[in-house]
């Protein structure tokens, strides 16, 4: 891969890459713990993708804005463009998707989206900044959506896995239906402040906690190292495998699927971000790999 490509940087026990396109981690390491982050075998062919401009499906994969329709699918375009560096150093790196012709065809409004990620203190740290450089409101959604390694550590079973809550998340959680929201929540499997890993949760797609108390939680295992995982600016946090791959995704959301009956103007669409002509909103997330029990 040339040099162009892929950024890869370190700092202390902790070493990460990035590629420009999609602006996507494609490597998280500890010294060891080994790789934390999936490697986007063929169950999943991704590591950890940008959801811009939307997060989930639109109804028909549909925008309409203003009495016209445009195609935008799953997730968006952001994971697929490519990304300017705007700053490679050897312990961070930043880049910066703009609008264009191409993005413009699919959703016309003007924005600049900036990722940066930086190694410090024995954490990676990944900052969102979406700005509107247009002269209307600026609607979108942002997702991050790192896959982890699950089980965390070889011989480890998958079962002994579990994320430990910050807070405790009585309330009911979300669904998908064919990709869009099911209108009624259903009760939460989490007990108190933990939840017991099976891959049986996600047969019915993403678990989706629309209104978490929490901002922060652990994924966790005897005899594996921990993942400490803590976001801000993000509303929504939703939880995926897929079956065959060997990963659990963590995504902190702010947006979500369009909810079964929806399919009005895209301004009018809940969860978005609602950004005024020149302003910014700012996202994050960041792990901390810890060492086995």
């Amino acid at each position: 891969m040339a040099e162009q490509d892929r950024h890869e940087f370190a700092e202390g026990r902790l070493a990460a890459a990035v590629l420009a396109q999609g602006a996507e981690l494609c490597s998280l390491r500890e010294a060891a713990a080994g790789e934390v982050l999936w490697l986007a075998e063929p169950a999943w062919p991704r590591h950890s993708p940008i959801l811009f401009p939307i997060v989930g499906r639109l109804a028909g994969d549909t925008l309409r804005h203003e009495g016209r329709t445009y195609r935008l699918t799953q997730h968006g375009f952001g994971r697929d463009r490519r990304f300017a560096w705007a700053e490679r150093a050897p312990d961070r790196c930043r880049l910066v998707l703009e609008d264009d012709d191409a993005t413009r065809a699919l959703y016309p409004f003007a924005f600049r989206l900036e990722v940066e990620y930086a190694l410090a203190a024995g954490a990676l740290s990944v900052e969102y900044r979406v700005t509107n450089t247009g002269e209307v409101t600026l609607p979108a959604s942002l997702g991050a959506h790192p896959a982890f390694r699950w089980p965390l550590a070889p011989g480890v079973p998958r079962e002994a896995h579990r994320l430990e809550f910050a807070e405790a998340e009585p309330e009911p959680v979300r669904r998908l239906a064919g990709g869009l929201l099911r209108r009624e929540p259903e009760p939460t499997p989490i007990r108190g402040a933990t939840l017991p890993l099976d891959s049986s949760l996600f047969e019915a797609d993403a678990l989706i906690l629309d209104r978490p108390r929490s901002r922060s939680l652990r994924f966790t295992a005897p005899g594996a190292p921990t993942l400490d995982f803590s976001w801000h600016g993000f509303r929504e946090l939703g939880l995926w495998t897929r079956a065959g791959g060997d990963f659990l995704c963590i995504e902190p959301w702010c947006g979500m699927a369009s909810e079964e009956g929806f399919d009005g103007e895209f301004a009018t669409k809940p969860g978005l971000m609602l950004i005024p002509p020149g302003e910014s909103r700012a996202l994050g997330w960041r792990v901390a790999v810890l060492p086995a029990a």
